[in-house]
């Protein structure tokens, strides 16, 4: 049982020189470019608490469950252990299931799912086996998230093409940018290793890191905000930025103009 804490018993190595800066970390750059986790997800979740507090707290856990997945990420790059590899994709797994559970439009569920708590219970059993079957094939797991990824893109594609918001239009743009951008550093260094170790460059993972946590916040707020139109519409949602809301500039969250205390007393 010790093995699969053991330093480097995990068969994925990233293409970052391993010890290249100390003898305690084996990709330091790679550990500490995840620090942006808990810079962004506690500001994201003071950010989103007004939404939050008014649609449903449940809300707050993806940036939660978002701070645990830069925990293990960095005790995964740390020591390129077992248990810190499945660690780091499970929690990945569990965020992605807090975002279905959450924010799937209810007019897609299955015709023989009548309201989201049912459908919660289905996103739990599902990821609850899928978290078991994680264990059969580990190095499978990252793509399969990656699809689980892609297929929540495409639902927020299709809820974006009957938007007139241009703010909005303008977030999902940029969200879909730093995704493709995180998406190429991942792919590239996966598979383009020796590419960059020519160029003495293998920090693309690192980068990942920051840019899918900016691409989680964007995304999470234009689906929140997506979610507040359809589900508390009296709320009159807003797509603000901190701290440049004129330049559109920073981190982007959700402010409610409607009277909601008036709303809740009828």
């Amino acid at each position: 049982m010790s093995g699969v804490f053991a330093y480097e018993s995990s068969k994925v190595d990233w293409c970052e020189d391993n010890y290249r800066h100390s003898e305690h970390v084996v990709e330091y750059f790679n550990t500490v470019s995840n620090l942006i986790f808990f810079i962004i997800s506690p500001i994201m979740l003071y950010l989103l608490h007004p939404y939050a507090r008014e649609r449903n707290l449940a809300v707050h856990l993806v940036w939660l469950m978002m701070i645990f997945v830069g925990l293990f990420s960095l005790y995964f790059h740390m020591t390129l252990s077992f248990m810190g590899q499945m660690l780091d994709e499970l929690s990945i797994l569990w965020v992605l299931a807090v975002g279905y559970a959450l924010w799937f439009p209810r007019k897609l569920f299955p015709s023989f799912i009548k309201d989201r708590r049912i459908f919660s219970r289905m996103v739990l059993i599902i990821t609850v086996i899928t978290t078991v079957s994680s264990f059969v094939k580990p190095t499978a797991n990252a793509y399969v998230l990656n699809i689980f990824g892609l297929q929540l893109l495409y639902v927020l594609w299709t809820e974006m093409k009957r938007c007139t918001n241009q703010k909005a239009v303008r977030l999902a743009k940029r969200m879909a940018a730093l995704w493709v951008l995180a998406i190429a550093c991942w792919i590239s260094d996966r598979f383009g290793c020796g590419f960059w170790q020519k160029l003495n460059f293998c920090y693309l993972h690192g980068i990942w890191h920051l840019l899918i946590v900016m691409a989680v916040a964007y995304g999470t707020t234009l689906i929140a905000y997506l979610d507040a139109n359809y589900e508390i519409p009296y709320s009159f949602p807003r797509i603000q930025y901190w701290p440049c809301d004129k330049w559109e500039m920073g981190l982007p969250h959700i402010v409610l103009e409607g009277n909601t205390k008036l709303r809740k007393g009828c």
